[in-house]
């Protein structure tokens, strides 16, 4: 027993030292690639550190619990390099890979919880849900014996209630409008698609809109598929939608940039302490070398978007709005242990063409950035946002450019804060909108599911006194509007009341995206050419 308990605490004090000095294999930016770590590897620069901690173990007064130590230690230590390279405990990982991979194991809906009971707000097409029965609208209120609505359960136990292993049986218990009693559906769950497009639709004659949410294995490849359709609709400028993007997978990033780029064209280059210097460079192959580009990005744009839109602007191939990145300009590799765990650990930095580093300094404040940069206007004024000459470079054609964190637009467009009245902060804060839409759908959903096109769903809507509704219901709740309040926020209301009922129909978000994004002035400065190049 005693030589087991030694055996273990090794084991896991090498885990330790691995963490801070495991590398895995070359190619940074071949992300899908696993490897695993053999635990009785020891790193020998790290004896103090093993040496403390085998003398714990076999004096310490009382018995160690080694298993949490060890987590919550690695933490801690990954701490202690940057702010990007983590530890991932079993559960994270499998999530963090998830969310990547392009696909999970679950029944194929999405829901909303607007009070206290989740609703579907999206069948996927071809998914086991629908293939079982379920309907836009349903709500939720049993999987197998457990009752969920009404009860206080929070939206990622009822997902974690729902998603599990494909060819597995669950049953869900929904309240349908039309029905009085609860109908049942015996589910077998399956593999089900998670894009990382949101949605693609021509925003006038000639533009095309593509919004991307991430870099995930599948992001090329939906991609080419969107550009396809728009091209045959038309699309000669394309609006690529990278605002809140964090990034992903580098590869996926090489590829779309590859797409716009001449041959020859400088993509990025990537280099660290222990690795040497990369460039990666255009082929000339794109299909989307003609295509205008414009490209959104703001604070939250990360990683692999910096990567995108740095290419774009270093090769003056895209004109780039909004307000500057977030700042991430690190490569990080998974290692992965034999116990379902891993670390993200950052192995080099990224360049643009330029010679840039997007990475923002290391702080104490590091998490606050986007407050800081609140607190000095940067956010909604272009001439806040600090630069330093020892950091400026130049793009292909001579335009200045700089380095020091971020990617700065070509055309700088504030935070809007057009609109925001005390009754607008209200709403969002009950969620009026959505709790709204859920009525309004639950009364209307026979004809909201023969609805097809945006035109009918408009001209549905402008049928039904949705301004006045919603009043009396926001009034019902507590929300009423002061002076001026409705006539300054109305438009941004309603816009996002007659989106969150549009996706209620089969057309789901690509009903949402067109009528929410109108009141969104980005895209209008971007397709009206607006500061371009």
């Amino acid at each position: 027993m005693e030589e087991n308990k030694k055996s273990l605490l090794k084991t896991l004090i090498w885990a330790i030292a691995l963490v801070l000095v495991a590398f895995i294999g070359s190619n940074a930016y071949q992300n899908s690639r696993k490897q695993q770590i053999n635990l009785n590897s020891i790193a020998t620069n790290w004896s103090k550190l093993l040496a403390v901690m085998q003398t714990m173990d076999e004096n310490y007064v009382d018995e160690i619990d080694h298993s949490k130590i060890i987590e919550d230690i690695l933490p801690k230590l990954m701490q202690e390099l940057d702010p990007h390279s983590v530890y991932l405990p079993v559960e994270d990982l499998q999530q963090a890979e998830e969310s990547l991979q392009g696909g999970f194991d679950g029944i194929g809906v999405q829901f909303t919880v607007p009070s206290d009971t989740a609703i579907i707000s999206n069948v996927i097409v071809g998914g086991p849900s629908e293939k079982a029965g379920l309907q836009n609208g349903d709500r939720i209120i049993k999987v197998d014996d457990r009752i969920i609505a009404g009860v206080g359960m929070a939206q990622d136990s009822m997902v974690k209630l729902m998603k599990g292993q494909k060819g597995t049986k669950v049953q869900i218990s929904v309240k349908r409008h039309d029905v009085y009693d609860l109908i049942a559906f015996d589910i077998i769950r399956d593999k089900i698609p998670v894009n990382s497009i949101d949605v693609s639709f021509m925003w006038n004659d000639t533009t095309g809109y593509i919004k991307l949410s991430k870099f995930a294995k599948t992001s090329y490849l939906e991609f080419l598929e969107a550009t396809a359709e728009l091209r045959e609709q038309g699309m000669k400028k394309l609006i690529f939608d990278l605002r809140d993007n964090p990034g992903g997978y580098m590869d996926q990033a090489l590829l779309l940039s590859n797409e716009f780029l001449q041959k020859g064209d400088l993509i990025v280059y990537v280099e660290g302490k222990s690795r040497p210097r990369q460039d990666m460079f255009a082929d000339g192959k794109g299909s989307c070398k003609s295509i205008e580009l414009a490209v959104l990005i703001n604070e939250n744009s990360a990683s692999s978007s910096e990567i995108f839109a740095g290419a774009m602007q270093d090769n003056d191939r895209a004109t780039i709005y909004g307000i500057r990145s977030y700042g991430k300009g690190l490569v990080q590799e998974p290692v992965y242990f034999t116990d379902g765990s891993g670390i993200r650990l950052t192995v080099q930095r990224f360049y643009t063409p330029s010679g840039r580093s997007i990475q923002k300094p290391y702080s104490e404040d590091y998490a606050y950035d986007f407050y800081n940069r609140y607190e000095n206007g940067e956010l909604f004024s272009a001439d806040s946002i600090k630069t330093v000459d020892s950091l400026k470079y130049e793009t292909k054609a001579g335009r200045t450019v700089y380095g020091g964190g971020g990617i700065i637009p070509d055309v700088f467009v504030p935070l809007d804060t057009v609109g925001v009245t005390d009754f607008l902060v209200q709403c969002n804060r009950l969620g009026l909108q959505n709790k709204y839409a859920s009525n309004f759908s639950d009364s209307n959903l026979a004809s909201l599911r023969n609805i097809k096109t945006i035109s009918e769903l408009q001209k549905f809507l402008d049928s039904r006194n949705i301004e006045a509704s919603f009043l009396k219901y926001g009034a019902g709740q507590g929300a009423v509007p002061k002076n001026d309040d409705w006539q300054i926020s109305k438009d941004i209301i309603l816009t996002q009341v007659r989106a969150l009922i549009g996706r209620m129909t089969p057309m789901g978000d690509k009903a949402f995206y067109p009528i929410y994004l109108t009141t969104d002035k980005i895209i209008d400065i971007a397709a009206s050419n607006k500061g371009m190049i």
